[in-house]
């Protein structure tokens, strides 16, 4: 064991979630580095640490640090050197020199409990004073602050977060009420409150403990997709959750519906958080405003005939009557199948509203579906975040709630706007998108109604569709070059319910029949790496592996372990970083797996100055590790049209390997291969819609790798996930009123 007493330095290195930190120790002359967690240290403090000494193959020696604690500076070299360091505002080497002069060894006391006679020394105003004992006072408030928090397992920026929020108040909210954190402070969950309050001896029946889980309880079911519970679930989940009795949640519900916490609707069976229940109202509402019916222009009549001219194929009718719709109405769906022409459509759409002169604005919820849709069209489409121009600048408090710049009081400057691969569009984003649409502007929106539902909360095409009360048109024909291709055929076929013929010898559909996973696996590697890339003329990267489950013989927990060590194997010259229990190397493929607003992009030029910048990484997003650097603790991915994000090891879960996906994850996205394991697993996972999503996220060829009668049981599976979702209600009540 060692140890080292000296000043602070400097801090190279602090991450800010972990606490983890790389600081220099003068002590007696000697320059020492010190690593490890320090919940709040400055550059200038008296620190006292043990621990082992090691040696970084490319940094030398360090001091990995057990244990330390900061002392108050006593010597007046010490108290000088402190006040100078730069930790206090306003103070200097000079100032703090001619401080210490003045009162001594007594320095600190008078900071602390005569502060007013700083104004003894020249330069120093007691406005001035006041200042400098403030802020002294509150590093130390600070530190403790942190220490305390610090044995819940909360990080320092959190820590900070919630020191800012409450000040002094903190230590008596988590005494009477920790509960509180969760509503208060971002970040802060239900398990951590509940764990705080376990550790302050809160009775784990006490109403604030159990009005905090119903709420976690509804939070939890948001990530499955529901905007409510119904009453029975709601009071089951929580109470098995809480380990309460069911009948104590009851008068906690009748209290929290009249805090208006909870709306509870459909006859008392429907309980909403109050954000999701208004957010439903108030897309519906809005939907509404837009949904403007009027004549198409005589002269747009005309148009409506010119243009097909020169079509390749003769238009379907109910291409004719979509165009027609859109000059018509406010607000029109349009949805099909794959091969129906819903491109088509779309560029006939764009066609008849450049000739009336219209300002037109596509998008997509994602990179992938917005570069497909400008591919398409030959006009810039972005995504729907890009669009209404998100914002995820830190606010005063430090946090960077999503905040679109085009809103209510900013709407988008457009005349029609078009919204592709709707399906992926939950009731959060749904909400921000009409916020920013003026009434009178046309909103039409595109998209396969029998594709998996959005990863977010709500079935927004779903309801919007089946409310009736907005026009819609569904393409059905499927046009002859579309008709050449297995892949449109069967798909249409499974979401049918229809036989597929696995033994056809096909161009583009093809099944291989392999009985067990090892079997499967070394199939798919051989199709991966030898036989599609030449095929299709794509990189193995840009074809991907596709599974139903995440675990499992054949779940892309075990499949990405694989892939990864065949495709990208350790060989001990890529640097590789351990999180979680995934390993990521250089050059891993990865994927984004949560929504984060802040996270920084930047693209950069041909000698690394970067060209563009901006924020936001998304749910799905796709890319390559590019750099880890372990001294900055960081690792770099590289995302769809070369923008970098740099990632703190702290923020490692937010990305996991993506040799393989789950079929959910691909939503949106189109491949020019892709290869589908076919085993068994658990009937909810094994349906047709997630099945007839897997084949039509293909361009040029599917392969489905395993046992035909898997296949047969995936088609047959019609069950669907159900979503609970009051969207229709709240479109249909408000129709009602109209």
């Amino acid at each position: 064991m060692a140890a080292v007493t000296g000043f602070v330095e400097k801090i190279k290195y602090r991450s800010e979630d972990s606490g983890y930190t790389v600081l220099t120790v003068v002590s007696e002359g000697e320059e020492y580095v010190l690593v490890g967690n320090f919940p709040y240290i400055g550059e200038g403090e008296l620190l006292a640490a043990q621990g082992t000494m090691t040696e970084h193959p490319v940094y030398g020696e360090q001091l990995a640090v057990s244990s330390y604690e900061i002392r108050t500076p006593e010597t007046a070299e010490a108290m000088e050197r402190y006040l100078g360091s730069g930790a206090i505002k306003g103070v200097g080497a000079a100032l703090a020199a001619r401080i210490v002069r003045r009162f001594k060894a007594d320095t600190f006391r008078i900071i602390e409990e005569e502060p007013e006679r700083l104004a003894e020394v020249k330069g120093i105003s007691e406005k001035m004073a006041m200042a400098i004992s403030d802020q002294v006072e509150s590093k130390k408030e600070m530190r403790q602050a942190m220490m305390f928090l610090q044995q819940y397992g909360i990080s320092m920026n959190l820590g900070a977060r919630i020191y800012r929020e409450y000040g002094e108040r903190m230590y008596g909210i988590i005494r009477e009420n920790p509960y509180r954190l969760a509503d208060d402070i971002s970040g802060v969950g239900f398990q951590i409150a509940d764990e705080i309050a376990r550790k302050a001896g809160i009775a784990p029946d006490c109403e604030e403990r159990i009005q905090a889980g119903i709420l976690y309880t509804l939070q939890q079911a948001s990530v499955q997709g529901h905007t409510y519970l119904p009453r029975e679930e709601l009071c089951r989940q929580a109470a098995d959750m809480l380990r309460v009795p069911e009948e104590s949640l009851e008068p906690v519900l009748m209290d929290m519906q009249m805090d208006k916490r909870l709306v509870i609707k459909g006859g008392g069976g429907q309980v909403y958080a109050s954000f999701y229940y208004y957010m439903e109202l108030q897309v519906a509402r809005m939907l509404h405003d837009l949904n403007i019916r009027g004549a198409a222009p005589e002269e747009g009549a005309a148009r409506l005939r010119e243009i097909w001219s020169g079509a390749e194929m003769e238009p379907d009718p109910l291409q004719i009557q979509a165009v027609q719709a859109a000059a018509e109405n406010g607000l029109l769906v349009i949805t099909g199948g794959p091969g129906t022409g819903k491109t088509t459509t779309i560029n006939a759409l764009i066609r008849y509203f450049a000739r009336e002169e219209m300002e037109i604005l596509l998008a997509a919820p994602t990179g992938r579906a917005a570069k497909r849709m400008s591919e398409a069209t030959g006009r810039e489409a972005k995504t729907i975040h890009r669009l209404l121009e998100l914002n995820g600048a830190p606010g005063e408090d430090g946090t960077a709630p999503t905040r679109f710049e085009r809103n209510e009081e900013n709407p988008l400057d457009a005349d029609v706007i078009i919204i592709d691969e709707m399906s992926m569009v939950d009731i959060q984003l749904m909400q921000s998108l009409l916020k920013a649409v003026n009434v009178g502007t046309r909103l039409i929106l595109v998209g396969d109604v029998s594709q998996l539902p959005s990863v977010g909360p709500g079935s927004v095409l779903r309801d919007i569709i089946e409310s009736g009360c907005f026009p819609v048109v569904k393409l059905t024909r499927i046009f002859r070059q579309a008709a050449e291709s297995d892949i449109v055929v069967n798909a249409h076929r499974i979401n049918a319910g229809e036989p597929v013929d696995l033994a056809k010898k096909s161009r583009d559909f093809l099944f291989i029949r392999r009985e067990n996973p090892d079997a499967i696996i070394r199939a798919s590697l051989t199709l991966l790496t030898e036989k599609l890339p030449g095929y299709v003329h794509a990189r193995p990267f840009d074809i991907q592996i596709m599974t139903p489950m995440r675990k499992g013989a054949l779940g892309v927990e075990r499949l990405n372990k694989i892939l990864q060590d065949y495709l990208n194997p350790q060989d001990g010259s890529r640097p590789e970083k351990e999180s979680g229990g995934t390993v990521f190397r250089l050059g891993d493929k990865v994927m984004q797996i949560k929504n984060n607003y802040q996270a920084e992009w930047e693209i950069r030029g041909r000698h690394g100055m970067p060209v563009d910048a901006g924020t936001g990484v998304f749910n799905g997003d796709m890319g390559i590790i590019r750099e880890i650097n372990h001294f900055a603790e960081t690792l770099t991915v590289e995302f769809d049209e070369g923008k970098m994000v740099e990632y703190g090891f702290g923020q490692l879960e937010e990305l996991e390997l993506a040799y393989a996906i789950t079929i959910h994850k691909s939503q949106g996205s189109e491949y020019p291969a892709v290869i589908i394991p076919m085993y068994s697993g658990p009937r909810m996972l094994m349906t047709r819609n997630l099945l007839y999503t897997a084949v039509t996220r293909a361009r040029s060829c599917v392969c489905l790798v395993g046992l035909p009668e898997v296949f047969q049981a995936m088609e047959a599976n019609s069950m669907e996930q159900r979503r609970y979702s009051g969207l229709r209600s709240r479109i249909q009540e408000i129709g009602g009123m109209l």
